[in-house]
């Protein structure tokens, strides 16, 4: 049973023209050898990014990579000639399999853009790539699981929207991630209050009730190993 909490301000940090990206792991030219992934979680990076900013195409293999817009909206384009859209309060999951190139771009005109993004190692590799969008309901209470799968087997995606006072209970896992997007969390057993960009780890924790300090919003990913 292990608990840690990293702190944003403690996270890596690479500015370029347009986009500030704050690393929860290792990446590029961070290099922390106790931070290199969580269970099949390699890459946990919070964008933000301005209009018509952001990644120009680039390749990635073997990887899911799950983005949540938490404001905004990004426009993904890839090598099958799809382009979407993804605005806040949506998901998208890229398949990357045996190989895609794609770009992630702010949409000009939508506001400040704010992302985070997840990369998995996948449970298989060299399948055919995919890329699918979902909205999360903005309506729904307590921890909702994310309407979308991802190739690795006992992981699952979940979205907490807390308003003051309201309670959550972080559930029982063998391993746990939860991310505060936004918003913050009353001091609690295992720690003092979190604020947006704090993060919780848990390995092998029973359930630990948490309480919104005002208006919230969480991301929760469980394992089963």
């Amino acid at each position: 049973m292990t608990v840690e909490i990293r702190r944003g301000t403690s996270r890596f940090s690479t500015r370029v023209p347009g986009r500030l990206t704050r690393h929860a792991f290792s990446f590029g030219e961070h290099y922390d050898p106790e931070r290199l992934s969580f269970g099949p979680i390699v890459c946990h990076d919070d964008h933000l990014v301005a209009g018509g900013q952001g990644f120009d195409e680039h390749a990635h293999s073997d990887l899911e990579i799950v983005t949540w817009v938490v404001s905004g909206a990004v426009r993904h384009v890839d090598s099958s000639g799809r382009e979407e859209v993804v605005p806040a309060g949506s998901l998208a999951v890229l398949s990357a399999g045996s190989g895609v190139r794609h770009a992630e771009t702010a949409v000009l005109g939508a506001g400040p853009t704010r992302f985070v993004q997840t990369w998995l190692r996948p449970d298989e590799t060299g399948t055919t790539p995919s890329y699918a969008v979902a909205a999360v309901d903005p309506a729904a209470t307590g921890l909702v699981p994310a309407p979308l799968p991802v190739g690795v087997a006992g992981a699952r995606l979940s979205v907490a929207r807390l308003r003051a006072g309201e309670r959550l209970e972080l559930p029982a896992a063998p391993r746990l991630h939860a991310f505060l997007t936004r918003g913050a969390l009353l001091r609690f057993s295992l720690a003092e209050p979190l604020a947006a960009g704090d993060a919780c780890c848990f390995v092998d924790e029973p359930a630990h009730p948490v309480v919104a300090a005002v208006d919230t919003e969480l991301l929760v990913w469980t394992f089963a190993s």
